[in-house]
C-alpha cells in the first residue's frame, strides 16, 4: 500500500473524514499521473506535495452495521433477520435475548434489573398507553413478531426521547411496503407438555369464545346497568326486597359459574401477509398488511403460600395447591400505507391487536389462622385487552439533504374488559362435606372496565452544517407533546345469606345453589361490596410538553459528541369517584414538576472498527396511575391483592455509561460496557398485612439507590470449507452470546422517612426497607447464548437457544425493622429452545418449514420467601415443555 507523508493538519482533517456522522467511509481518491509520467524512471516522477496529496486512506467503521454507526448511543438492535432466527412469537419473547433484557410475566421488560416502571416503549417513535390495571407501560406480548420490521433498544438517553427514562426506551418499528409485490400464508399447529390433551377445568362460557368474542352472555344485564346508574348501592334501603331478587335473577348462572373438566386441544395459528409498491404521478406508493389468529392453551398446577413469623420462624399461614387453565386467543391486524417521492415521504400506519383471555382455576388447602380449616374457591373469568394505534408521519428532505423534517401525530387507545369475575367459596362442614361459604370473602362477582387513551405529536428538525470538506456539525430539535388519559371502574356483587339455608343447599352445586329458586329475601340476597373510601372508580391524567435541542459534531479529531438537553412540562393526577354517595372518596393526587434533562454521549473511532461510547444524563420516572390510585386490585395470576399510594412522588435518575465496541469482521463483533445509575426516591411495592391472613401489595418511595453492573456480547461465524465433510462445510455456523452482570443497593439512613398507603404523616423508612437490600427485578445474573448454522445450498437454519436470568426480589416482605419477613423472590431459571427452519420447492411455489421446542429443560415457575431452610411457595407451577410446526406459502 503507497503512503505519503502529511501535515499534522492534514493528518487530523484525513482521520475526521474517516467517521464524520452518517458516512460509512471517508476515501481520497489518488493521484493521477500522465502515461509519460508512469513511464518515466522512478527518480524522475514528479515530487507529490506532501502537504494535499494522498494515495489512499485506510478505511475505518468499515464492519460497524448501519444502525451502531448511525447511532451515538449504547444501543441493541433486533433486526428482521434476528427475528427469524430465534423464532420468536411477540416482541416481549424477543427482547429476552438482547444484553441486560430480562421478560417478567411474559410480557414486561426490564432493562438492567430495572423495574417496567423504568422502561418506556415507543410505536414507529410515537408512545403508547397500556391496558394493564397495574402498568402504565404497555405489555410487549400484545405485539406478534410478525407485524415487526425491527426493534430497537436504546440504553442511553438521548433528548429527543421522552424523559421517563431509567433502564430504556423500546421503539418498535413495523414493516413497511416491500420493493416487490408479496403475499404469503403461514398456518401452524403447536402443544405443551403440561397442558395438550390434558383434561383441564373449563367453563363453558358462550358459543363464540374460541373466536375470543363473546356473543352477548357476559354483556352487564340491564336490571343491573340501571342500578348501577342510579347511585344507589344494590343491597340498601332504596331497593325493596323483590327487586333485590330481579337484580339477582338477572345475572347469568350456569355458563359463567359452572367449572368442568374437558381435554385441552392443540395449540393453533394462522397468519396472512401481503404487500406492493407502484408508481403513480405523486411518487411510490405503498401498502402493506398483516393479519394474524392465534388460539393457545396454558394449564398451571402447582402452591400457594401466604407466610408469616411464629416464634421468630417462618412459617406457612395459609398453604393451598391451584390448578389454572388459560385460554388465550390473539387477534392482529396491521395496515400501512406509504407515498414517497424523491425527497418526501408519508406514512399512515394502523395497528390493531386484540387479547383474550379465559380462565377457569380452583385452589383446596387449609387456612390456618382459621384453626387449620380446609377451604376450597373457584373462579371463572373472562379478560379482553385491545389496543389500537393509527399514525400519521412524514419524513422531508430540503437544500440537498442538508435540512431535514420529519413529523408524526397519533391516536392510541386501549381497553380492558373484564365482566363476570367470579369466584365461590367452599369450606367443609360437620358432616365432612363442602359447602358454600356466603358472606365476607365467601363468593365474589365484579365488572371491571379500563380505558387509557394517548394522544401525541412530535416534529424534529435537523440541519447538517459544513465545518470542512471533512467535518460537519448536525444541530437538532424539536418539540413534543402527550396526552394520557385513564378511567377505571370496578363494581363488585355479593349473594348473601338472608336466612338460614338448608344443609342441602349449601352443598349443592354451584348452578344449583344460585338458581332462580334459592335467590330472594329468604335465601340470597344480591349485595354490592363495591369499592374502599370510595375508590372503586379512577380518573388518571397525563399531560406532558417537551422542548430539545442537540448537536452533535466531530469538535476532535476521531471524536464524535453529542450534547442536548430536553425541557418537560408535565402535570400528573389522578382522583377517585364516588360510584354510590354512601362513601367518602379519597382526596386527588396532582404532580406538578418541571425539568431540563441534559444527556451527552461521546464516540471515540481510536482504531479501525473499534470504537469506545460513554456517555452521561439525567431523566426522571413516573409513578403509575394505578400506584397512585387507593383502589383494591386482585391480580388473578398470584392472587394478590394491590392497593395504591396516593403520597407518591417521582423519581429522580443519574446514568452514567461507557461500551468498547470492536466489530472484526462483517455481522461480528465484541462488545464490553459498565454501567451506573444513581435513583433518587425510587418506587418499591411492599407487602402489608391485613386481618386475615392475606396480604395486600402497595408503593412506596424509597430514600435513595444505586444500580450498577457489566455486560459483555460477542458474535461470532465459522465456517469450515474443507473439512471433508458436506454437512460441516456448506454450512456457516454461528455462535453468538451475551453476558450481563448487575448488583444494586438501597440506601436507608437513619432519619429517612416515607409515607404509606393509609398513612398520612410520615414514618420510619427503615419499617418498610432494609438498608443495604437489592432494588426489585433487579437480577445479578442475566445471561443468552445462541448455537446454529445457517445453510445456503440446503435452504435450512437451526439455532439452539439458551437463557438464564437469575433470582429478583418482586416484593417486600412485611413487617417492621428488626422482625421483617424475607422478601418474595423469583427464580426464572434457564430456558432451553432449539429452533429449525427450512425453505424448499413444490410445484415452482416456495414454501417454508418451522419447528420449534421451547423450554426443554422444563424450568418452572417458582417465586418464594425462604428463611432459615424454611421456604414458603408463594406462587410455584410447572411450565412444561413446548413444541409447534408450521408451513408458510409463498406468492
Amino acid at each position: 500500500m503507497k503512503t505519503l507523508s502529511m501535515t499534522l493538519t492534514g493528518v487530523l482533517l484525513a482521520t475526521s473524514a474517516m467517521i464524520a456522522p452518517g458516512l460509512a467511509y471517508a476515501q481520497t481518491a489518488p493521484v493521477q499521473q500522465t502515461p509519460a509520467e508512469l513511464a518515466a524512471p522512478e527518480a524522475e516522477q514528479p515530487a507529490a506535495d506532501p502537504e494535499s496529496s494522498l494515495d489512499e486512506i485506510v478505511v475505518l467503521g468499515r464492519y460497524i452495521p448501519e444502525p451502531n454507526r448511525a447511532s451515538s448511543e449504547v444501543a441493541a438492535f433486533v433486526t428482521a433477520e434476528d427475528l427469524q432466527r430465534t423464532g420468536d412469537s411477540s416482541a416481549a419473547a424477543a427482547l429476552t435475548r438482547v444484553t441486560g433484557l430480562s421478560v417478567v410475566e411474559g410480557r414486561f421488560i426490564y432493562v438492567r434489573g430495572l423495574g417496567e416502571r423504568y422502561s418506556s416503549a415507543l410505536l414507529n417513535g410515537s408512545p403508547l398507553p397500556s391496558p394493564e390495571p397495574l402498568q402504565r407501560v404497555v405489555p410487549l406480548d400484545l405485539f406478534p413478531a410478525n407485524v415487526l420490521d425491527s426493534v430497537t433498544v436504546q440504553k442511553t438517553y438521548s433528548a429527543n426521547f421522552p424523559g421517563e427514562f431509567g433502564g430504556g426506551v423500546i421503539d418498535l418499528q413495523t414493516i413497511d411496503a416491500p420493493n416487490e409485490p408479496f403475499f404469503s400464508m403461514q398456518v401452524g399447529v403447536g402443544g405443551n407438555t403440561e397442558t395438550t390433551g390434558k383434561k383441564a377445568l373449563t367453563y363453558y362460557g358462550s358459543r363464540t369464545d374460541f373466536l375470543g368474542f363473546d356473543d352477548g352472555t357476559r354483556d352487564l344485564p340491564g336490571e343491573i346497568d340501571l342500578a348501577f346508574r342510579s347511585g344507589n348501592r344494590i343491597g340498601s334501603a332504596a331497593y325493596t326486597d323483590r327487586q333485590l331478587q330481579q337484580l339477582g335473577r338477572s345475572l347469568i348462572n350456569a355458563p359463567l359459574r359452572l367449572l368442568q373438566r374437558e381435554e385441552n386441544p392443540v395449540d393453533v395459528g394462522l397468519e396472512v401477509s401481503g404487500g406492493f409498491s407502484n408508481e403513480t404521478p405523486l411518487g411510490t406508493l405503498g401498502v402493506i398488511a398483516v393479519a394474524g389468529y392465534d388460539n393457545s392453551w396454558q394449564v398451571r398446577e402447582g402452591f400457594q403460600e401466604n407466610g408469616g413469623f411464629d416464634g421468630g420462624a417462618l412459617v406457612p399461614l395459609d398453604s393451598f395447591t391451584f390448578a389454572s387453565n388459560q385460554n388465550d386467543v390473539q387477534l392482529n391486524l396491521l395496515g400501512g400505507l406509504s407515498l414517497s417521492g424523491m425527497n418526501h415521504e408519508l406514512k399512515w400506519t394502523n395497528f390493531f391487536v386484540r387479547n383474550t383471555t379465559k380462565e377457569a382455576r380452583s385452589r383446596i388447602g387449609s387456612v390456618f389462622g382459621a384453626g387449620g380449616s380446609i377451604q376450597r374457591d373457584d373462579f371463572t373469568e373472562w379478560f379482553v385487552r385491545q389496543l389500537y394505534s393509527t399514525q400519521l408521519a412524514g419524513e422531508h428532505d430540503f437544500l440537498d439533504g442538508a435540512l431535514e423534517f420529519d413529523w408524526r401525530a397519533a391516536y392510541a387507545t386501549t381497553s380492558r374488559d373484564a365482566p363476570y369475575e367470579t369466584q365461590f367459596g367452599y369450606a367443609f362442614n360437620a358432616a365432612g362435606n363442602l359447602s358454600h361459604r356466603t358472606g365476607s370473602g365467601g363468593n365474589l362477582i365484579a365488572f371491571s372496565e379500563l380505558d387509557d387513551d394517548v394522544y401525541s405529536a412530535g416534529a424534529d428538525v435537523r440541519y447538517t452544517l459544513p465545518l470542512s470538506d471533512l467535518r460537519e456539525a448536525v444541530f437538532s430539535g424539536g418539540v413534543a407533546f402527550l396526552d394520557n388519559s385513564r378511567n377505571s371502574e370496578r363494581r363488585e356483587l355479593q349473594f348473601t345469606n338472608g336466612t338460614a339455608l338448608t344443609q342441602d343447599q349449601l352443598e349443592s352445586r354451584v348452578d344449583y345453589f344460585t338458581s332462580d329458586f334459592n335467590i330472594g329475601p329468604n335465601g340470597l340476597i344480591l349485595t354490592e361490596i363495591t369499592g374502599q373510601n370510595g375508590a372503586a372508580a379512577y380518573d388518571g391524567e397525563l399531560q406532558v410538553n417537551a422542548a430539545y435541542v442537540s448537536v452533535e459534531a466531530e469538535i476532535l479529531p476521531l471524536i464524535t459528541t453529542t450534547v442536548g438537553v430536553r425541557y418537560e412540562q408535565a402535570e400528573q393526577s389522578v382522583s377517585t369517584r364516588n360510584l354510590s354517595g354512601d362513601l367518602t372518596p379519597v382526596l386527588a393526587t396532582r404532580l406538578e414538576e418541571e425539568y431540563f434533562l441534559p444527556a451527552f454521549t461521546a464516540t471515540w473511532n481510536f482504531a479501525e472498527d473499534m470504537q469506545l461510547r460513554v456517555g452521561a444524563s439525567q431523566t426522571i420516572g413516573r409513578p403509575q396511575f394505578r400506584e397512585l390510585a387507593a383502589q383494591p386490585y386482585t391480580d388473578p395470576e398470584s392472587d394478590r391483592t394491590f392497593n395504591g399510594n396516593p403520597f407518591l412522588v417521582d423519581t429522580e435518575i443519574l446514568n452514567l455509561d461507557a461500551r468498547y465496541e470492536w466489530y472484526f469482521a462483517r455481522q461480528q463483533f465484541v462488545t464490553f460496557g459498565v454501567f451506573y445509575k444513581d435513583l433518587d426516591k425510587p418506587v418499591e411495592s411492599t407487602i402489608v398485612n391485613t386481618n386475615d391472613t392475606t396480604r395486600q401489595q402497595s408503593f412506596i418511595n424509597a430514600p435513595q439507590a444505586v444500580i450498577y453492573g457489566a455486560e459483555i456480547e460477542a458474535k461470532k461465524y465459522f465456517e469450515w470449507p474443507d473439512s471433508g465433510s458436506s454437512f460441516i462445510a456448506n454450512k456457516r455456523w454461528l455462535v453468538q452470546s451475551n453476558y450481563t452482570y448487575s448488583d444494586s443497593e438501597v440506601r436507608v439512613d437513619a432519619g429517612d422517612t416515607v409515607v404509606s398507603p393509609g398513612n398520612t404523616t410520615a414514618q420510619p423508612a427503615n419499617f418498610f426497607i432494609a438498608d443495604g437490600s437489592r432494588l426489585q427485578g433487579q437480577s445479578k445474573h442475566v445471561a443468552n447464548l445462541q448455537l446454529g448454522w445457517e445453510d445456503d445450498t440446503a435452504r435450512s437454519q437451526a439455532t439452539i437457544i439458551v437463557n438464564y436470568v437469575s433470582e429478583r426480589i418482586t416484593a417486600r416482605g412485611a413487617g417492621a425493622a428488626g422482625n421483617r419477613e424475607p422478601d418474595y423472590l423469583q427464580d426464572p431459571g434457564v430456558f432451553l429452545d432449539f429452533v429449525y427452519r427450512k425453505d424448499f420447492t413444490v410445484a415452482d411455489r416456495d414454501l417454508g418449514f418451522a419447528l420449534e421446542l421451547r423450554n426443554l429443560l422444563g424450568t418452572e415457575f417458582d417465586e418464594y420467601q425462604e428463611l432459615d431452610g424454611n421456604k414458603i411457595r408463594i406462587n410455584t407451577y410447572d411450565l412444561g415443555s413446548s413444541a409447534s410446526v408450521s408451513l408458510t406459502a409463498r406468492f
